[in-house]
């Protein structure tokens, strides 16, 4: 719709997690290695939390794309809502394994058999669950009882769990002891800071063929970051919507009013409540909590067409 009049090439503010758009931030670097040296290393377990719209699924689609070039054989659970049954199904589905039978004693016996195989091989095998705060607790017993699948000396099956802040929380129940202790390495995505935020825009903006004039404004950039407090799916959501309300107003750069107006359609304006001045140093971190409250308001509201 904007594309030409912005002269670019392709939409660069699409919510999708494509890896193609990964900004790399200190931060998602060293989660990155984290990831791929737990997997090497064959460390068995690794949790990985944020914040939502902080960028862990796009995280992972990178880590995905990796595991395809070095032929490692993944499974991404990406559904966390699933029975015991529905989960060992989806898993052996995606590691393309066929089972004559689906009681889990079969399954494992399957499973142990096809792990065991490709350890002699020299290869890998690794599971990805996102969105693993919303697991059952009789899944993640599961899942913790498959690092029993193991030689002597190494894991059988990497496994990445990824999830919201609340995930932590969960797994320091005593129940979930167990699995809690088995976690090898823990990396954390985090919003980004001023800085990042404007390298984000302007490098999604290159990918997307950018031909040098700029799209947003100082000012508007500016907007942007104090709106969504660095949160990356907040950025895409407010330059996206700017875009487009620029181009039908044919005015170029986006100005911060643009910006005003979009985040007022979206409710990411600053509340009345919170128009009392901070004090020192609780400025950003109001700013952030409002702007995560608002999140998950903003995004029912996209997948409704508001």
């Amino acid at each position: 719709m904007y594309k030409a009049f912005f002269g670019l090439k392709e939409n660069p503010f699409n919510v999708n997690p494509d890896p193609r758009f990964l900004f790399r931030t200190r931060e998602m670097d060293e989660g990155l290695a984290c990831l791929t040296y737990g997997i090497q290393r064959r460390r068995g377990f690794i949790l990985l939390t944020g914040e939502v719209g902080t960028g862990k699924t796009t995280l992972l689609n990178k880590l995905m794309e990796w595991l395809r070039g070095e032929r490692v054989a993944t499974a991404f659970i990406f559904n966390p809502r699933l029975t015991v049954n529905q989960f060992f199904h989806f898993t052996m589905a995606d590691f393309g394994i066929h089972c004559a039978s689906m009681m889990k004693s079969q399954v494992l016996l399957q499973l142990n058999q096809w792990l065991l195989e490709r350890y002699r091989a020299g290869e890998t095998a690794v599971l990805i669950v996102d969105e693993a705060q919303n697991l059952s607790p009789e899944v993640l017993e599961e899942i913790r009882l498959l690092t029993n699948l193991e030689t002597a000396t190494e894991k059988l099956l990497q496994i990445v769990l990824s999830g919201q802040p609340e995930l932590e929380q969960i797994l320091k129940q005593p129940a979930l002891r167990q699995l809690r202790q088995r976690i090898t390495l823990r990396c954390r995505m985090v919003p980004l800071s001023r800085e990042e935020a404007n390298g984000y825009i302007s490098e999604r903006l290159r990918i997307a063929g950018a031909n040098g004039e700029p799209a947003f404004g100082g000012e508007a950039i500016q907007a942007i970051f104090r709106y969504s407090s660095g949160i990356p799916r907040l950025i895409n959501l407010l330059c996206e919507h700017a875009l487009i309300t620029a181009f039908a107003e044919g005015r170029r750069p986006v100005t911060s009013s643009i910006i005003d107006t979009v985040a007022h359609e979206f409710d990411l304006d600053m509340p009345p409540q919170a128009a009392v001045q901070p004090t020192k140093g609780e400025d950003s971190a109001s700013n952030l909590v409002n702007s995560l409250q608002t999140l998950g308001h903003v995004m029912d509201r996209m997948r409704k067409g508001d």
